[in-house]
């Protein structure tokens, strides 16, 4: 009945926004008035693209003027009125999917000639927040090639400010797809317009990434690149210099199919990677003695992927564009590397297809509507050699078989949206909604074959010797059926309203809803509220200083992924043995070979009336609640140079964790007919202030510059889903730092047109060290988890039995580290230390990108660089791509060699040019061997993702040949 009335509620909204009406290709809208704010009638509005196709247009009634379905890119604006002086040319960027406001105001004086400057200048739009990062194709240059590291590189830009799940990505508009080929992007932009009541999640970190359409001329790019390990430094945690090679072919092309009514874009590449795994752990030896077990193996990766686009102009005022996507990669000797050995391998396989239409009406010069439909189609598969039960030593390795058996998934995602702009005065109104259904198969014989888990190497070699202390921790094993089945569905309508009560006055006031199936939080109501205000700058006066200020309520969902696992696990589908009972783990038969027999089976426990664990949701999950409140201001300065500063404060409640609310107290469960029960419940918090400084600046003709500073901390009781407490009856001790409180972060990047005829594109990355949790490695309450955490040692000398009452070890209780001395058997009295008590090593890292472009075939042929000159404008996001801009400075960008139509491009871009090596996270398992120390190096940009198999520092070249 429910999704019943869900899909009523949004068929009713789609049909209301059609009949009304953001464009999917651009759409250019406008008032003009005269410099007493009188409206100018019948005033001739032309728009030429860099081809010099020209469109024209009148003022109506109202003095407002409007083109629709304008392909992305630069554009040049004129009006001509009788009575009033030229304006223009004039600058304007069109961008995909977004509506582009430009108000202009006409000088009575006849002759004279109006041309708006080339410095950037700000205003009170809401899309036009200098705190917005805005990365254009030259831009691009600094940022890696691969997706993967290139969606680190982006994360870490967006920074810390999106709350405690990150921030979220958007590609054309649409959500949950996997980034395109670097070549097929025209335009990123991050964190722009937090408080819109568009989106879901905090616009702050909110990565919006807009695709190439094709162009009037026929036009492309083919290209290669090529990276071997002789040239890199050695990975400083590896015993030598690994086999690494990386092949990659790539190329491009777009036009015209019917001349100004259809064009296509064609962007595909295939990289084959020798890529290497690093084994570090420690294993027993010959004898049985402990060593330190390092290894590389090759882990080759093979990928593809394309993205294709139509642009079709129905007509005048109706634009069609089809995208379509796809990717893939095969991984052999996947899941090795780190604590992993090599008998842990396994190889898997998936491929991505991504179908996107989009249509966009302009109704009339006020009235605008882009429907849009997306259809995503995965599928993946794993498979293992090896069949055997895994032996986990707690961080120091983990043996056996990988234990994935042949597991497959498919996922199967739509996506519905419709969006309407409504142009009403001194308002600008936006209203729709989106519709997501996502269906998930997944056959997960994961743990079939059984998991051994031992706290210490002392006690895995005792259980080979079968002498004292020598049987495991804990044995999980799983049976019954693979296949598990999910579907969600969610829904989110909005409304905004951005109010222009005065010419350097902006309110934006908005409302969203959403729901979604699978949780009992049927509805959630998320208010905005936002202002832009501009002291002096009234009439034509340019503003200088722009104050922001917004709140907003924010809510993330609860994924398909969490609701398939309690599904699997529901003591029905799937049984799940978690066993702790000493006659049962004694059975088992260890061999120095790291094989075991004598296995205990799913029959077996059922037989021993062995009790299950299960996983269930809470009755009382509701959707986690994020309360955002940002102030700001920004500032003009010269050199073409924006600066803001943003204060952000976030509060978020019910945070995702997960607790047994079946775990013995005292001994005793308070089910004792049942097993371990956890339950995924939104118990947590989570508070985060942050400090941001962005900027960006043009400084000359030949250097621009982009950045971001932010400072500040978060706190929180959970880290997620997965996170279980000390204690499961008591969570006050949970509240401690957050994963996510790095305390200061910088990122700058830029372009450098250099001597002869070099384009240097350098990209740095700092932050300060995140958060770890330090545990004893021992389920000392009893609830089969390993997250106990020790407390401050009281008595140095304390001595402490780690066996058992009848076998005895006795041994120190503390341990002495560099974090701190620790209790491991913690007595009443003492204070346990707090949640993510340790902090892992900075991480610093800087790249540069060098080319050279020789041009030639054409008039002029000459060397040159491949940085194209832009105004001030173009490199910056501020009076362009606004509904209230009152102008927007700056030429048409050319390039200067724009007259050769082929170019030649040699590049080399160099990670980590200074070497320097960046630790991964520490180990936090006081019980390890390995205790405090990195085992591997940190991703390629400090906030995951990326790779860095292929060396430290790392130098990949290029070569690019356009036509």
């Amino acid at each position: 009945m429910f999704m019943k009335v869900l899909g009523l509620l949004f068929v009713a909204i789609l049909l209301f926004s059609s009949v009304y009406a953001q464009p999917a290709n651009g759409t250019l809208h406008g008032k003009i008035v005269d410099v007493q704010g009188a409206l100018v009638r019948g005033a001739s509005v032309k728009i030429t693209n860099a081809s010099g196709v020209e469109k024209t247009t009148q003022s109506n009634q109202d003095g407002e003027f409007a083109f629709g379905g304008l392909a992305t890119g630069k554009y040049s604006l004129a009006v001509e009125a009788k009575g009033f002086a030229a304006y223009g040319p004039a600058a304007v960027n069109i961008a995909a999917g977004k509506t582009v406001a430009f108000d202009v105001t006409l000088s009575i004086t006849v002759n004279e000639n109006v041309t708006v400057g080339g410095e950037a200048p700000i205003n009170t739009s809401p899309d036009a927040n200098a705190g917005a990062i805005v990365l254009n194709s030259e831009d691009l240059n600094a940022l890696p090639d691969n997706p993967a590291d290139l969606e680190a590189a982006l994360q870490a830009m967006a920074g810390p400010a999106a709350g405690p799940n990150g921030g979220e990505i958007f590609i054309d508009g649409f959500s949950g797809g996997r980034l395109p080929p670097k070549d097929s992007i025209r335009e990123i932009r991050i964190n722009q317009n937090p408080f819109s009541s568009e989106y879901d999640r905090p616009g702050f970190g909110r990565i919006e990434i807009l695709t190439k359409p094709g162009t009037d001329k026929w036009k492309g790019e083919i290209g290669s690149e090529f990276e071997d390990e002789s040239v890199n430094s050695r990975n400083p945690f590896a015993p030598n210099r690994p086999s690494f090679q990386l092949r990659n072919i790539n190329g491009n092309f777009g036009g015209p199919l019917i001349k100004k009514r259809a064009s296509m874009f064609f962007d595909g590449e295939k990289e084959d990677i020798d890529n290497n795994a690093l084994i570090n752990a420690v294993i027993l030896g010959p004898g049985l003695a402990s060593q330190v077990f390092q290894r590389n193996l090759l882990a080759p990766l093979k990928t593809y992927e394309f993205n294709s686009r139509l642009d079709y102009q129905i007509s005048q005022n109706d634009t069609f564009i089809a995208r379509f996507l796809g990717s893939g990669s095969k991984t052999t000797n996947a899941g090795l590397g780190g604590f992993d050995l090599a008998s842990r391998a396994y190889n898997s396989q998936d491929s991505d297809k991504t179908l996107r239409f989009t249509n966009t009406l302009v109704i009339s010069p006020t009235v605008i509507d882009e429907a849009s439909l997306q259809y995503i189609r995965r599928r993946a598969t794993q498979t293992s050699a090896d069949t055997s039960p895994t032996i986990r030593v707690l961080d120091a390795f983990t043996g056996g078989g990988a234990n994935v058996g042949n597991a497959f998934n498919h996922e199967d995602r739509i996506e519905v949206q419709n969006f309407t702009t409504l142009v009403r005065g001194n308002h600008l109104v936006k209203f729709g909604g989106r519709l997501r259904r996502v269906h998930i198969l997944d056959a997960s014989p994961g743990n079939f074959a059984g998991t051994f888990t031992f706290s210490t190497l002392d006690q895995y070699r005792n259980a080979i010797l079968r002498t004292a202390g020598g049987v495991p921790t804990q044995f999980t094993i799983a049976g019954g059926m693979p296949n598990a089945e999910v579907r969600r569905t969610d829904a989110g309508l909005f409304a905004q309203d951005d109010w222009r009560l005065r010419p350097n006055l902006t309110v934006s006031f908005g409302l969203r809803y959403e729901t979604q199936t699978n949780i009992s939080d049927h509805g959630d109501l998320a208010p905005r509220f936002s202002f832009a205000y501009s002291p002096g700058g009234k009439g034509q006066n340019k503003p200088k200083t722009v104050f922001r200020g917004g709140f907003g309520v924010f809510y993330d969902r609860f994924s398909e992924g969490l609701t398939l696992q309690t599904l699997r696990f529901n003591g029905v589908n799937q049984q799940q043995f978690v066993v702790t009972d000493a006659a049962i783990l004694s059975q088992p038969i260890f061999t120095a070979d790291g094989r075991v027999t004598s296995i205990p089976t799913t029959q077996s426990l059922t037989a021993f009336a062995q009790k299950q664990t299960t996983r269930i949701v809470s009755p009382n999950l509701r959707a986690p609640r994020t309360a955002q409140l940002a102030l700001s201001v920004e500032r003009q300065l010269p050199f073409s140079t924006t600066l803001s500063l943003t204060y952000i404060l976030s509060r978020t409640n019910r945070l995702l964790r997960s607790r047994n609310i079946n775990a013995p107290v005292a001994g005793v469960r308070p089910l004792p007919a049942s097993g371990n029960i956890f339950q995924y419940e939104s118990t947590g918090r989570f508070n985060q202030n942050q400090l941001l400084l962005n900027f960006r600046s043009t400084l000359s003709k030949k250097i621009s510059m982009f950045g971001n500073y932010a400072f500040g901390g978060s706190r929180s009781d959970t880290d997620g889903a997965g996170t279980f407490p000390v204690n499961q009856y008591d969570l006050s001790g949970e509240y401690g730092n957050a994963q996510a409180d790095v305390r200061h972060r910088f990122v700058l990047g830029g372009n450098i047109k250099a001597p002869l005829g070099l384009a240097l594109s350098p990209f740095l990355t700092f932050r300060s060290g995140i958060p770890f949790n330090i545990t004893t490695g021992t389920d000392i309450n009893g609830d089969t988890l390993f997250t106990d955490r020790p407390s401050f040692a009281s008595d140095l000398n304390r001595q402490c039995n780690f066996g058992t009452t009848t076998i005895p070890v006795v041994r120190p209780c503390v341990a002495r580290t560099a974090f701190g001395n620790f209790d491991l058997q913690p007595i009443t009295g003492q204070i346990i230390i707090p949640r993510n008590y340790g902090r892992g090593p900075q991480f610093f890292v800087a790249n540069l990108r060098i080319a050279k472009e020789f041009a030639f075939g054409g008039k002029g042929d000459k060397k040159s660089s491949k940085a194209v000159q832009t105004s001030g404008d173009d490199r910056n996001r501020t009076g362009t791509n606004s509904p209230f801009s009152g102008g927007g400075g700056g030429k048409p960008a050319s390039g200067g060699d724009d007259e050769s139509p082929y170019k030649l491009e040699f590049s080399v871009q160099i990670r980590n040019i200074l070497n320097h090596t960046n630790g991964g996270t520490p180990v936090g398992n006081l019980s390890s061997p390995l205790f405090g120390e990195p085992v591997s190096l940190a991703s390629g940009f400090g906030f995951g993702g990326g790779r860095q198999s292929g060396g430290n520092r790392r130098l990949r070249f290029e070569v690019q040949f356009s036509f």
